[in-house]
């Protein structure tokens, strides 16, 4: 049995139209390249018709993917968020304490990680260490660069 991937309602909607991208749009246009590479005739020296080809495994393996995802998809509503402590869904400012900065991140499940728009997994291990933890408390992080002191200054919807 797959495992259950938790999302937010906006990472849900981007897997959903992913998908729907792939099948509607993608799945087309790849058609129409296969189509186009088989009027060049020879295909054993046809490197349109081999890349059309390789461009149509990569795009259903995605489709497929993306329904098993989300056959085992929880979405977290925004009622289901709390404020009391960490968790998918919050947006929580740290004070990370190595840097004196002060830093936003939002907890997403890992299909929605982002870190250049400081949205972060629960299963990073700054995502790990501030699961469950409220306002006012100070966790240790053991990342690639070292380990961090992030103190958790808020946490909101």
């Amino acid at each position: 049995m797959a495992q259950q991937l938790t999302l937010t309602k906006e990472g849900l909607e981007t897997l959903q139209n992913e998908l729907e991208y792939l099948k509607n749009v993608r799945r087309k246009e790849i058609v129409e390249s296969i189509r186009i590479a088989l009027s060049f005739g020879d295909l054993s020296e046809n490197s349109e018709y081999d890349e059309a080809k390789t461009q149509q495994a990569k795009v259903e393996g995605r489709i497929q993917e993306l329904e098993e995802m989300l056959k085992n998809v929880k979405v977290i509503s925004d009622d289901q968020i709390s404020t009391d402590t960490v968790n998918i869904g919050a947006k929580v400012v740290v004070l990370n304490t190595n840097k004196n900065a002060e830093i936003e991140y939002t907890i997403v499940g890992s299909t929605e990680a982002a870190p250049l728009q400081h949205k972060i997994s629960d299963l990073s291990p700054i995502g790990k260490a501030l699961i469950g933890h409220k306002v006012g408390e100070t966790v240790k992080v053991t990342t690639p660069a070292g380990e961090t002191v992030l103190e958790i200054l808020s946490i909101a919807k």
